[in-house]
């Protein structure tokens, strides 16, 4: 698809007249007492930072008589270097928009659901938190502090306030945050593997083959303004290919497009693997080989472990044995539908440009019913090539050098230490849930399963809850089983821009400040070998009164509970977060949040050196805005330098690999399978079939191919739905901005001011479906309207929709009927029944895991 520079121009000139959003009545391109051309007036460059997507680009907003105007990324980053991408631009009319909530607001309708009418009334803040804070009482009065929810979706690092330590002081196991939803079956993939358990960074500057695996690296995954800089580059200087269902944006120019069938991303994977083992391509250095420098790895045949001599990593031969020796290409084509020549091509590309090659695995790879092994096995590649921390490959991070959080034990009293510590809502470390974060049982959130915990009462109800910067009725697959837990909380807060479908819940309602341009607060990322520390600042003055969520809203909350006879959170926060310059005490929110984000970053500017940035003293990096550290070195775990053993008290704990080495046999994920078990006194298989997944025996610690499962048979509901990222989502919160619909072509195969979805014309064709006519989309669960869009950019067999649409709440312009809740569109994740990955605890959204029917409305 060709995007035409004019639609780039006048994306460009829309954000520049952004002039016209920044006044309440929003009508004019300049001032109204003198005819200015738009940039005419003078300005100012205020550096911030962008949370439209994970990538945190730290940004400069152009303000002009108080006005936000335009973005462009922060002139120091080493990150995105000074570049944006359209979601930066966009933002401008989420902070003008005029669906914004103003005020405070209280239900007066008792009864809750979807097309009910909360009748929210205005209140003051006073009102607002005192009615909170009796709530909260009420809870620890009665010795049942445990039933206070916090929900915490987008977040900034100031979140340990209110996720952590707020909940922790009042008596609450139950801080659950949304991280379950965003990629922790990636993070699964990559612990198991290379214990590291995080997002990756790609080197691809210097790579010399890159696989784009399940992701659309120019539209989302954690470094968008640094890849759409770099992909022309890279498209010169090296090979890319890209493995996704769905041709994207990079498969679109990428020498390689591989659509392989939805969930069959562990074939494809293995059989890389074997071509690579079976033609001896591996890069020895990193793997190592066999003693005899024969290669033994033939198809089918079992390899003797003792022949082969391996160097950084462990159990290459255990795996061919038990998993590749038989994945041969022309296998996997008839699996995945990539046509064995291509696997086998861009397997020996791979392995001529080793090391420097970078495997990219994106959430199309793991956020599946049983992808936690496919994100093994993608990840595994970059074993093979020895591109793990290595020049043009993936890259762990260097630390940032802030302070943690101070401990709140002495706030805590008896009531508040005995009941902290009881089962989550969200049923982590059970039997059937055992999400492994970094090897614990249960040491991962499962978001998704909140909704199974409130309606069953499962450990126990909820009776208060608090939400911030998230609409999980909305962005999780299996919506509306949050509509029916949101009816069945009796109390809930939202702390939100605007009225989103899960606000409609709501008891009570408070304004959050939008993150870029309003809030004070800082984030650490990492990208194009670079660490980062950058601010959130308030750019511009807020035209309502609204707060920031991670510190105003705790300590406003522990004001009311000091008032209460409960002194303990507003204690903490005055005590542990003085103001590192003079000592002083907070008096007040706004003082307590600049203490706080001080105490956080002050090691990046006091006077010490870190590395990195040098930056003198608080004022200098307000004005800089961000922190950049030294590059992070190559090879920096080579040498048995993957996992670690620490002794405490006598016992032996082991952060990353239990090998200390590249694990192709997960020792690691062995232990952490047989601890579940062992805690459950149940077998590792047993602990499997309860999770869904075919391994048993010795396969469940190799990367292996998983069949995918799929919610609908497949004569009834024929084709399989892919879901996938828009380039201007700032998730799921773009909707209610006009320009998110004016350019909605530039995403490949997507039309303008329409909810499309995406059909290959042969399919089309067999349904009497044309171009443009009005289709419903019908899963096991649920039906959705859209628009048919005919495109050969999604394989026969499947079809593809955007995430983003589908709104019956959030303002005027992202509903279709705002005022009587009717979608604009249709949401995704009405269509997506639940379902978890359960080794990682992570929502699935992704491996052909629902089937559905199409029919001309």
């Amino acid at each position: 698809m060709k995007i035409k520079r004019r639609d780039f121009l006048k994306l460009s000139v829309a954000a520049g007249a952004a002039a016209t959003v920044g006044k309440p009545a929003l009508h004019a391109f300049a001032e109204e007492a003198k005819k200015a051309e738009v940039g005419e007036l003078p300005g100012e460059w205020k550096p911030s930072t962008c949370q439209g997507c994970t990538t945190w680009c730290p940004v400069e907003v152009f303000v002009q008589d108080g006005r936000a105007v335009k973005v462009r990324g922060n002139r120091h980053s080493k990150q995105n270097d000074g570049f944006v991408c359209p979601r930066g631009h966009l933002s401008l009319q989420q902070l003008y928009d005029p669906d914004r909530i103003k005020t405070p607001m209280k239900r007066t309708n008792p009864k809750k659901g979807r097309g009910v009418d909360p009748k929210f009334v205005p209140i003051s803040w006073d009102e607002a938190f005192n009615t909170i804070a009796d709530k909260v009482m009420e809870l620890r009065k009665a010795g049942e502090p445990e039933k206070y929810l916090l929900l915490r979706g987008r977040y900034t690092y100031m979140r340990d306030l209110l996720y952590d330590a707020t909940t922790k002081i009042i008596g609450s196991p139950n801080n659950i945050s949304h991280s379950a939803i965003c990629a922790e079956a990636e993070n699964f993939g990559a612990y198991y593997t290379e214990g590291m358990w995080g997002y990756r960074d790609y080197d691809i500057s210097n790579s010399k083959y890159l696989l784009v695996w399940g992701c659309d690296p120019v539209s989302s995954n954690r470094m968008i303004p640094a890849t759409i800089k770099r992909l022309g580059d890279v498209l010169d200087n090296a090979t890319v290919a890209v493995a996704d269902p769905k041709l994207n944006n990079t498969a679109a120019k990428a020498q390689e497009w591989m659509p392989l069938l939805p969930g069959t991303d562990g074939a494809l994977a293995l059989a890389i693997a074997h071509v690579i083992l079976a033609e001896g391509l591996w890069f020895k250095e990193f793997v190592g080989d066999f003693k005899d420098g024969k290669n033994l790895f033939k198809v089918g045949e079992t390899v003797d472990e003792a022949a082969f001599e391996e160097k950084e990593t462990h159990g290459v031969v255990r795996w061919w044995n038990i998993a590749v020796k038989d994945m041969t290409p022309a296998k996997a084509a008839e699996i995945t539908k990539v046509p064995a020549e291509q696997i086998e091509r861009v397997a020996r590309g791979m392995a001529k440009a080793a090391p420097n090659v970078a495997v990219w695995m994106g959430p199309g790879a793991a956020m599946q019913v049983r992808g936690g092994y496919a994100a093994m096995a993608v990840n595994a590649l970059n074993g093979l090539v020895g591109g793990v921390d290595n020049v043009g490959g993936t890259l762990p991070s260097n630390k940032v050098p802030t302070s943690k959080m101070p401990k709140v034990d002495a706030y805590q009293d008896e009531l508040a230490k005995k009941q902290a510590k009881m089962k989550k809502i969200d049923q982590r470390g059970t039997k059937a849930i055992p999400a492994l974060n970094a090897g614990k049982s249960g040491g991962g959130v499962v978001t998704n399963n909140v909704p199974t915990g409130i309606l069953n009462a499962d450990p126990y109800e909820i009776k208060v809850a608090v939400g911030y910067m998230n609409n999980f009725a909305f962005s999780c697959s299996g919506a509306e089983r949050w509509e029916k837990a949101m009816e069945k909380i009796p109390f809930f807060v939202h702390i939100t821009t605007n009225a989103a479908e899960m606000t409609h819940y709501a008891d009570i309602v408070l304004p959050g400040a939008i993150s870029k341009y309003e809030k004070l607060a800082w984030v650490k990322q990492k990208q194009n070998r670079y660490a980062q520390c950058t601010l959130l600042q308030p750019v511009v003055k807020p035209m309502w009164d609204a707060i920031n969520d991670e510190t105003e809203f705790p300590w406003m909350l522990g004001e009311k509970l000091a008032e209460r006879g409960f002194p303990n959170l507003i204690d903490y926060l005055k005590k542990e977060f003085k103001d590192p310059e003079t000592g002083k005490e907070a008096t007040n929110s706004k003082e307590f949040t600049e203490y706080a984000v001080k105490f956080y970053t002050q090691e990046m500017w006091n006077g010490k050196d870190v590395g990195g940035d040098k930056i003198n003293g608080w004022a200098e990096f307000r004005k800089r805005g961000m922190w950049n550290s030294d590059p992070q070195p190559y090879k920096k775990r080579w040498g048995g330098k993957f996992g670690k053993d620490e002794e405490k008290d006598g016992k032996v704990t082991t952060t990353g690999t239990v090998s200390h080495k590249f694990e192709f046999y997960s020792e690691t994920l062995k232990k952490a399978l047989a601890g579940h078990a062992e805690k459950h006194k149940a077998t590792v298989d047993e602990i499997l079939e309860a999770c869904n997944y075919t391994a048993r025996g010795e396969l469940a610690f190799v990367p292996h191919y998983e069949p995918p499962f799929r919610h609908g048979d497949a004569k009834e509901y024929p084709f399989t739905f892919i879901d996938y990222k828009s380039r201007l989502n700032r998730e799921g919160r773009s909707q209610n901005a006009p320009w998110y619909y004016e350019f909605k072509h530039c995403d490949p195969g997507d039309v303008g001011h329409q909810d499309s979805l995406q059909i290959n014309p042969v399919d089309a064709d067999k349904l009497g479906i044309k171009d443009g006519d009005p289709i419903r989309v019908t899963s096991v669960v649920a039906s959705i309207e859209c628009v048919a869009r005919l495109w050969e950019g999604v394989r026969p067999g499947t079809v593809a929709k955007a995430f983003g649409q589908g709104h019956w709440a959030y303002g005027r312009t992202a509903a279709k009927d705002y005022a009587k809740g009717v979608p604009r569109g249709g949401n995704n994740n009405t269509l997506m029944p639940f379902d978890i990955e359960r080794l990682s605890g992570a929502n699935v959204r992704n491996g052909g895991f629902t089937g559905v029917k199409i029919e001309r409305i």
